[in-house]
């Protein structure tokens, strides 16, 4: 074949040679590029994952200063509710006030000596108190409400009911507690 031959024939079928073309040159594209293609698709899903997680920011973003002023709130609120181990006649006079309030007689009350437990984790500890209330029925029951509703925020770890020892006629009933406020140190 000569040149002539050869222009003839890409004059009579430029889209079949344009094709052809093409698809040396996409093979040969393929065939020298096909070493890097593992490292572009790990960067690909890199950066993917990246675009991903900022897109997912920018979206929750938008609500940040009203979800910190909430918990700025929360804490003042759990501030003004929890007692403090080192003011001990405030933590007994929440307990005398109840004793007033509700009609009732408390003795033996104490607060724990203070001893952060060991693994706990966060700026919150129980603070342990143990006495011994005595009253009618109703009136018990009123100070164990005004207790779990009360200004601080109690657990209960033990509680025992009894006939109390008066001779008097109906006999009061005497409430034996162990409990726990949450607090400070």
């Amino acid at each position: 074949m000569t040149n002539k031959q050869v222009i003839a024939f890409l004059k009579k079928n430029p889209i079949s040679v344009g094709c052809g073309v093409i698809a040396l040159a996409l093979a040969a594209g393929i065939y020298l590029r096909r070493d890097g293609l593992p490292a572009a698709e790990e960067q690909l899903n890199k950066l993917s994952d990246e675009g991903d997680r900022l897109a997912t920011n920018i979206k929750y973003s938008a609500q940040l200063q009203e979800q910190l002023n909430t918990l700025l709130e929360a804490d003042k609120k759990i501030d003004t509710r929890i007692v403090r181990a080192s003011e001990l006649a405030k933590n007994l006079q929440f307990f005398y006030k109840l004793e007033s309030d509700t009609g009732t007689k408390i003795s033996d009350l104490h607060q724990d000596a203070f001893s952060p437990k060991k693994g706990a984790k966060g700026v919150f500890t129980p603070i342990g108190f143990g006495f011994s209330v005595t009253g009618e029925y109703p009136a018990l029951l009123d100070f164990l409400r005004r207790l779990e509703h009360g200004v601080h925020f109690c657990r209960v770890v033990t509680a025992n009911v009894g006939v109390g020892s008066d001779l008097e006629r109906p006999k009061p009933l005497k409430l034996n507690l162990t409990l726990e406020l949450l607090g400070q140190p």
